[in-house]
């Protein structure tokens, strides 16, 4: 009796009904947190499903009917195709862009106060390095490698050189910004919207049909600096009446359909000069003409002779050409294989730049005033200014410390000017007595410590030149009379030059092996495929990627595409990494501009030391450049990366419309949740598809500009 009166006294009361329901919720929410635990994966995991598509069969040689294409599609991803234009033109178009309002954003100003808001660049992180995948390849498969979702190189530094950015300042962060991003990631919008439509207008009248947006102003005055809109450019350029493309090269480069590029100023230029002939419709510049009195043959020869050590085309590869008068310095030394980047000052009314590009020589459009030049340190093999009137030693001698930062260790600066002209001033300066101007000259030149090469008046082109040569140690400046101008900072970025102001300092030459610029790279075109000392911790990584972007080349873009490779010179990879794809067309008979985004890796040193051309961009602004400069535009996974950057991530392809010329191709490699969208809206632009190709949640989109307009 005592255990079963026991036995009752600790029996428990019966739960309650809220208890129960309490205990369930408890224990579900349990499961839940387990399952998403162990099922959910991570966003690394995700970012390295794919590293390879050599399993891809060959694409076919022949543009696809878009029935067949789309049967195609939906059988490789069980995914509709993008959906086709409405039949009413005149519907409105929806707003495109992130609808994440929590981002958080800064404001961004250029040059002549004008703001464009845009979402805080958040810095890559590192990656598997491209073209470590299986070396395993059929001769009879198009290799469609490199639509990895992250590309860049293992090793590179990731700078923010944007302006009201310290380059220079530590992240003190850490992980904990690692962790923000991936949330921030995780809850961005799709790119473009699907279900968006788009109509299109013209631009004003008023910026004509040679609009650059971030140079010109309405009424044919142009920006002092880089200055971009304050409202995103949504409209298209106008062509030109009687458009024309250009020539096949070499053609090109002496004739030109002069409609395509007609204005006053360029009018009243060629009845003065000499060089250019105006013949009926045409203009034509025969070679043995140019800006250059006796020709520009005889003015790189001279140089030559006067200093032996120049070698055109083996030990002098990559050339800035400061002023870009006609180009002609720069089309005879491309017949000497060397990559000469003229630099089309704003300040020019005839737009000789625009000249250059129609005719198939590099050149872009930019100034040498308050701001650095888009070019990272030590990277230019000489550097020229023809019939130069640029005041290197006013403002502290400014000017000529940008051309020290850009110059590499031992490179030679070129200076010419007419007779009876030397170290011509600025109009405010122009009183100034000769021998006064040529006291500060020489006065700067001594305390950055070049050394004068050689003086000579030649008198056939009747000009002076002058050869400068930076040092190749820090030694010299040891014996320096004067401390003037001061060393810049130890840890300064020296590669910042995006909005970042000229600092009236003296940047010291690497010292260190395994630092850039310690020594001359190979002879060309040895240097494109080896590699320096400074690089020897990447060299395999970059052989792999040579040899991953030549088989690309060779098996899918030369020959699969669709594109005939005669009618294209000028061509554009809009998001270089190591310049793979420009080295894997050097045999070609084209030039590429690498551009290397802001917000990217800075592989563009890379670039430069394998001599080639290259520059840096913001692809939320506008390129300063001309419209219909570039023959064929390629983006490997540009798209993707500016996912979290634009505003308005439509102002990509209407600026890739603007630069690319009517018939025109690009070549897009992206996600297809991003090319299925973008498809839509290049068939928008009435832009030919050529070509889709997709697997695996990754593809390849190649179309064709036509002449329409709106």
């Amino acid at each position: 009796m005592a255990s079963a009166r026991l036995g009752r006294s600790i029996k428990r009361a019966p739960l309650g009904f809220g208890t129960k329901v309490s205990l369930v919720f408890f224990l579900g929410l349990a499961f839940v947190v387990t399952w998403w635990t162990f099922s959910s994966p991570s966003a690394s995991a995700v970012s390295s499903q794919r590293s390879s598509f050599d399993d891809i069969e060959a694409l076919p040689a022949t543009p696809a009917p878009r029935k067949g294409k789309e049967q195609s599609r939906k059988k490789a991803h069980q995914k509709k195709p993008p959906d086709s234009l409405p039949k009413n033109e005149n519907s409105k178009r929806t707003a495109v862009g992130s609808k994440n309002d929590k981002k958080e954003k800064e404001k961004k100003k250029g040059g002549g106060g004008g703001e464009i808001e845009q979402v805080a660049a958040a810095k890559n992180e590192t990656s598997k390095p491209e073209g470590q995948q299986d070396e395993e390849e059929s001769e009879e498969k198009v290799d469609v490698e490199g639509l990895e979702e992250v590309t860049d190189s293992e090793n590179a530094t990731d700078e923010d050189m944007e302006e009201g950015v310290d380059a220079n300042a530590e992240d003190d962060a850490g992980e904990d910004n690692l962790k923000n991003r991936s949330k921030k990631k995780k809850k961005l919008g799709p790119l473009f919207d699907p279900k968006a439509r788009y109509t299109w207008k013209l631009c004003s009248g008023k910026t004509g049909h040679n609009y650059i947006p971030c140079v010109d102003m309405e009424g044919g005055h142009r920006h002092h600096e880089r200055s971009c809109p304050r409202t995103p450019i949504t409209c298209l350029v106008s062509l030109p009446k009687d458009y024309k493309p250009p020539e096949a090269w070499p053609e090109r480069e002496s004739k030109i359909w002069f409609k395509n590029l007609a204005h006053p100023k360029l009018s009243e230029a060629i009845k003065t000069q000499s060089w250019l002939n105006l013949s009926g419709d045409y203009l034509f510049i025969p070679s043995e003409e140019s800006e250059f009195k006796g020709g520009a043959q005889h003015y790189v020869s001279s140089i030559e002779e006067m200093v032996p050590d120049i070698e055109w085309g083996k030990n002098i590869r990559v050339v800035l050409d400061i002023g870009c008068t006609g180009a002609g310095f720069g089309a005879v030394l491309l017949k000497k294989d060397v990559a000469t980047l003229s630099l089309g000052l704003m300040s020019d009314q005839t737009d000789m730049a625009q000249l250059a590009l129609e005719r198939g020589i590099p050149a872009v459009v930019g100034n040498l005033r308050s701001r650095r030049l888009p070019f990272p340190s030590s990277v230019f093999d000489a550097i020229h200014c023809g019939e130069c009137g640029i005041p290197w030693h006013s403002n502290g001698g400014r000017l000529l410390l940008e051309i020290n930062r850009v110059l590499r260790p031992g490179g030679y600066f070129i200076t010419s000017t007419k007779h009876g002209d030397i170290d011509a001033e600025e109009v405010e300066r122009k009183q100034e007595s000769k021998i006064a101007r040529e006291e500060c000259m020489t006065a700067l030149l001594s305390s950055v410590c070049w050394n004068i090469l050689a003086h000579k008046a030649d008198e056939v082109s009747e000009t002076n030149i002058r050869i400068y040569q930076r040092p190749t140690s820090n030694d010299v400046y040891e014996i320096r009379a004067t401390k003037e101008p001061p060393f810049c900072r130890e840890n300064e970025n020296q590669d910042a030059a995006w909005y970042t102001p000229v600092k009236a300092c003296l940047h010291k030459v690497a010292a260190a092996i395994e630092q850039r610029g310690t020594d001359w790279p190979e002879e060309w075109p040895k240097r494109l495929e080896t590699f320096p000392e400074w690089l020897a911790d990447s060299e395999d990584k970059l052989t792999k990627d040579h040899e991953h972007w030549k088989a690309i080349i060779d098996k899918s873009y030369l020959a699969g595409l669709g594109i005939d490779w005669s009618n294209i010179r000028n061509v554009m990879d809009m998001k270089a990494i190591n310049g793979g794809f420009a080295a894997a067309l050097a045999s070609q008979k084209v030039w590429v501009m690498n551009v290397v985004p802001v917000h990217a890796p800075n592989t563009l040193p890379i670039i430069f030391e394998r001599g080639l051309l290259g520059i840096y961009h913001d692809w939320c602004e506008p390129f300063s450049t001309y419209p219909r400069s570039y023959d064929l535009l390629h983006a490997d996974h540009l798209f993707s990366r500016l996912k979290n950057r634009c505003k308005q991530p439509i102002v990509i392809v209407v600026e890739m419309d603007r630069i690319l010329r009517p018939g025109g191709w690009v070549i897009i490699r992206d996600k297809l949740e991003i090319l299925n969208p973008l498809e839509t809206i290049l068939r928008s632009l009435h832009w030919d598809i050529r070509m889709t190709y997709g697997k695996d949640k990754e593809g390849l989109l190649c179309a064709q500009k036509t002449t329409w307009r709106p």
